[in-house]
């Protein structure tokens, strides 16, 4: 049923990550650098959109009116614009905005930025040992480093905004949920605020922010598969056009299926573990 896989691919993929791939390879070959190039953008995107997403809570749950007042319009209006407009802005508007490579932005020594994408320094292996390369201009091309295109920003940067507005509102339910006479209690014995925060609150807070967290992550890594709208070659692009190559559709769709479960039913099990290990500690 699947051998169709082990058949030449015959098309490229724009971008294939660290894995080394060519036209030749097999089909299976191309389901994995797609694999590969959504896993490139749901990672991080998840531990940014956490980060974005608590400072965002924060704000809401801050005294200051403006930062409260900022908080909340940003959770009110990124949730109720669908992703895939959201994912289409960014796009737009980075290729609308951002300069030509030639002229390139770079505010951090290193790092560039235009409408060839972002250059940053990576870790490169020589002769003698590790070292870091350093992107530098040749042209209209960037030599060294690594980089990142449009269409992956577009889509990292629409999946952290979006997923951050409702990992706020977990992240807000779950510190409001902790007893105020906990904080109280801390305080008294002489704890300041960022200890009554790291060691008192957010401790319990978590009981109840994992569960729904676990949802949010869900389905980041689920809406990460709407990339194919600004082309960047995840594993649903490269299966549409591996499903166009040989015409097995109903097979190429079983073969995405069955990734996306299987990254599901691991992303939740890693959760749970998270869960379970987190309540033996506050149980003991």
């Amino acid at each position: 049923m699947l051998d169709f896989l082990n058949q030449p691919a015959g098309f490229g993929i724009g971008e294939t990550g660290l894995l080394v791939y060519d036209a030749s390879q097999p089909l299976w070959r191309a389901m994995a650098v797609g694999l590969g190039n959504t896993l490139r953008v749901s990672l991080p995107a998840l531990v940014f959109a956490t980060v974005l997403g608590t400072l965002i809570a924060l704000a809401r749950r801050s005294a200051h009116p403006g930062m409260k007042t900022a908080g909340q319009v940003y959770i009110d209006v990124v949730r109720n614009v669908p992703l895939l407009v959201q994912l289409l802005m960014w796009y737009f508007l980075l290729l609308d905005w951002l300069p030509d490579t030639t002229l390139a932005l770079g505010w951090v020594p290193g790092v560039t930025l235009s409408k060839g994408g972002l250059s940053f320094p990576w870790l490169a292996a020589g002769p003698g040992g590790w070292w870091w390369s350093i992107p530098a201009q040749d042209g209209l091309s960037v030599t060294g480093g690594a980089t990142v295109t449009p269409e992956y920003l577009a889509v990292f940067m629409a999946l952290v905004t979006y997923t951050a507005a409702f990992v706020a509102e977990v992240v807000r339910a779950g510190l409001e949920s902790v007893p105020q006479s906990l904080s109280e209690a801390a305080q008294t014995l002489g704890a300041r605020p960022h200890q009554v925060m790291l060691r008192v609150v957010l401790p319990q807070a978590l009981r109840t922010m994992v569960p729904a967290m676990t949802n949010q992550y869900l389905n980041l890594i689920k809406n990460s598969s709407l990339a194919v709208a600004v082309g960047y070659p995840d594993l649903v692009s490269v299966g549409n056009t591996a499903l166009n190559q040989t015409g097995r559709a109903v097979e190429c769709i079983l073969v995405m299926m069955s990734i996306y479960l299987a990254l599901s039913l691991l992303t939740a099990a890693l959760m749970n573990w998270f869960n379970a290990r987190h309540a033996l500690k506050g149980q003991s």
